[in-house]
């Protein structure tokens, strides 16, 4: 560890995969600190980022997970910038396929060629000579899946990423890409009220040996218990919260999660830990899961997050989360 920097709390771990590296139990997300763009969290201060991203480490966490999107291509000079004095602590994850023109107009593309022109431009912003993780971020439709594939496993033999991954794929190109070369991980989102995976792509992950580090365990906040019906208009102008048409944000979900959540607040005293800790803690407790991507704005959210790790839900409490669910949230969507 370089010198000057404290070292942190013994957080648990868990491997990545077969073969990959051990994972904290939370990995810092770096959405947010992105700032503005089409799809941000308002307005960021990147030395607050900058703070935010060491105080994560120097809590104990060793990952960051970020993408080139974010901030369109400003989140991973951020993150760049942060752990340019530590990059041997820091396991680090970003992705490719969402490229944006002049006009900061973004579309998808994993054409093999744009795959790796993103990984160069991402090197440069990242501040380093290798990634750790690097992960196609959404599908492309128009692109075979085998191409794109193909290309990602020839940056990983060319040494200019370590391991590889997708996010938000489904299990019929998990499968074709499996058959190509091992995924390592996939990034899916998995929450309390978000599920979807869990009949197949979880499954299919746990047999096939591919890591999970899940997104949005606290569904962009809204497991926090910070929202109220008014809450969203408090937001910032270009929050992508305050205009999405994410279902989760719209009726009828939105007021069904707000009563979801009030049940859980007793619950969670019980334990002597926040909403938010309990959201992360639920998602880890898939035996799936590897590891969970925890975003922070400030170096305090930083911290209080480490908390949602290293304990876990009991199964009679599992089960009352597991009837809200069904009573409250699973008839909506």
């Amino acid at each position: 560890m370089s010198s000057g920097h404290k070292a942190g709390m013994i957080m648990k771990t868990r491997q990545l995969g077969k073969d990959g590296p051990m994972l904290t139990e939370i990995g810092l997300g770096a959405w947010a600190i992105g700032g503005s763009w089409t799809w941000g969290w308002g307005p960021q201060d990147d030395a607050e980022s900058v703070r935010t991203i060491r105080t994560a480490l120097d809590a104990g966490i060793n990952w960051v997970d970020t993408a080139a999107i974010y901030g369109l291509g400003h989140g991973e000079e951020v993150v760049g910038t942060a752990i340019r004095e530590r990059r041997r602590e820091v396991f680090l994850a970003t992705k490719c396929g969402l490229r944006w023109d002049d006009q900061k107009r973004v579309t998808n593309n994993l054409h093999p060629a744009s795959i790796r022109k993103e990984c160069e431009n991402s090197l440069r912003r990242l501040q380093t000579d290798y990634i750790d993780l690097y992960q196609c971020h959404w599908p492309h439709k128009n692109v075979p899946v085998e191409e794109s594939w193909g290309q990602m496993t020839r940056l990983q033999e060319e040494g200019k990423v370590r391991f590889i991954g997708v996010s938000n794929f489904e299990t019929d190109l998990l499968q074709r890409c499996q058959e190509i070369h091992p995924i390592n991980s996939l990034q899916p989102p998995y929450s309390m009220i978000n599920r979807k995976i869990e009949a197949e792509i979880l499954p299919w992950c746990r047999d096939n040996q591919v890591g999970v580090i899940a997104y949005s365990p606290m569904q962009t906040g809204l497991l926090t218990g910070k929202f109220t019906p008014g809450y969203l208009e408090t937001l910032a102008e270009d929050d992508w919260r305050r205009t999405s048409r994410n279902k989760f944000f719209r009726e009828p979900l939105y007021p069904a999660v707000l009563t979801f959540v009030d049940l859980l607040r007793p619950l969670a005293q019980r334990y002597d830990k926040s909403l938010a800790h309990l959201a992360i803690a639920w998602t880890l407790m898939h035996p799936a899961a590897t590891a969970a991507i925890v975003g922070a704005r400030t170096a305090e959210q930083a911290k209080a997050n480490i908390g949602g790790a290293g304990w876990e839900i009991e199964p009679g409490d599992l089960e009352k989360i597991d009837q809200w669910y069904q009573e409250l949230i699973a008839p909506l969507l």
